[in-house]
């Protein structure tokens, strides 16, 4: 970490500077239990978002935290709590394993509780972030269309490139499970599951009904891209989506309720836009287990697993210039009255699997998705929505 440009987390609307005074790296999750870090510097005017209060034996705060990150405050042998006590000259009460309930802070002075609260914020953002995600932000693009297209894509590509470096039908994504997505979510407990639908609840009424008019956005999937540097060592090929009509709707409505969901602590990576992108061939797929390179995968329990992962050469699928589509298929969309879709300098495009097509979507619907969990038809389980008709 640089000095001059310290790492800054955001609790509560506020935002501090992570001073790092000591970094510990364990092999396995469990064992970093007695992590403790310095932590940043605080203003020094009482915090009054805490909602700190006065009693007869001093003063009292309490803290909201999802019972699978207690174990974190306490630390191994109690460690982590008897620092924190000892620091803040407070008392902090901790709910046993298994059981819900709040984190109590007293002490005899307010900056004190002050300052446990802070401390306790810090400690359960860092470990929140440590833990795999469970659910994400998404817009379903499975459509009938679009997976069809997709299934045409997929046997054109392994028809003209199997013989690629890596290339083969397990690194193709589940054309039932098609999706943008907008942001990770760790969700750890039911009461968050709520404040998440409603967030995007509130966010609907605030601006996503502005931005979509209360109509379905309509797209098109269409192009293909790599997130690496190297074309012959790629790991992710996305399809492009876009607005239909030209606009940045979409692109506006999914940047804002990414900074929503981040300002709330609930979205915990920072990204100042949304990658409008539909993942179509990852290398995370693979199933063989003797490729190249080393990456972690996560269970639904949150257990690492062990995978090897091997790029593949990509230069073929997004250089290839052969009429995938044909003039066929092409003539007989003109002849349907379709010819909005092609216009005359897109006619040439159609000739690459680089601007592949995969078809026109209507998005009505956000969802909250969650991972390892699918629903009845194949697709990713949704925990709540909200419509935008």
């Amino acid at each position: 970490m640089e000095i001059l440009r310290p790492q800054l987390i955001r609790i509560d609307g506020r935002i501090y500077r992570k001073n790092l005074i000591q970094e510990k790296t364990y092999q396995h999750e469990e064992d970093d239990e007695d992590f403790y870090q310095g932590f940043m510097e605080c203003s020094e005017e009482p915090c009054d978002t805490y909602g700190v209060v006065q009693t007869q034996q001093g003063f009292r705060c309490t803290v909201k935290a999802p019972s699978l990150l207690y174990k974190h405050i306490v630390g191994k042998r109690g460690d982590t709590r008897k620092k924190l006590e000892v620091e803040t000259k407070t008392s902090i009460s901790i709910p046993k394993p298994g059981q819900d309930g709040e984190i109590v802070i007293t002490g005899q002075h307010r900056s004190g509780v002050i300052s446990a609260r802070t401390r306790i914020d810090v400690l359960l953002l860092t470990f929140r972030r440590k833990q795999p995600s469970t659910h994400f932000l998404s817009f379903f693009l499975n459509e009938v269309e679009v997976q069809e297209r997709f299934l045409k894509f997929q046997e054109e590509v392994l028809e003209k490139c199997s013989m690629d470096d890596g290339v083969d039908s397990t690194i193709f994504q589940n054309p039932k499970k098609l999706h943008l997505t907008i942001g990770m979510l760790v969700l750890l407990s039911e009461q968050e599951i709520q404040q998440t639908c409603e967030m995007l609840q509130q966010c609907k009424e605030d601006f996503i009904d502005g931005i979509s008019g209360g109509k379905p956005l309509e797209v098109e999937m269409s192009g293909i891209e790599y997130m690496n540097d190297d074309p012959g060592m790629v790991d992710v090929l996305y399809a492009k989506v876009h607005m239909k009509d030209g606009s940045n709707r979409l692109q506006e409505l999914v940047d804002r309720v990414l900074e929503r969901f981040q300002a709330s602590g609930l979205i915990v990576k920072d990204w100042n836009s949304v990658k409008l992108h539909a993942t179509v061939m990852n290398t995370l797929f693979r199933k063989d287990p003797n490729a190249e390179g080393r990456y972690n995968l996560y269970t639904a329990d949150g257990k690492y697993i062990f995978k090897e992962r091997e790029s593949f050469d990509g230069r073929n699928i997004l250089k290839d210039r052969e009429k995938l589509r044909g003039e066929e298929e092409l003539q007989s969309r003109r002849e349907k009255h379709q010819e909005s879709y092609f216009t005359a300098h897109e006619a040439p495009r159609l000739q690459q699997f680089e601007n592949f097509y995969f078809g026109t979507l209507k998005l009505n619907s956000l969802h909250i998705s969650q991972r390892f969990t699918v629903d009845s038809f194949g697709n990713y389980a949704s925990c709540g929505h909200v419509d935008f008709s």
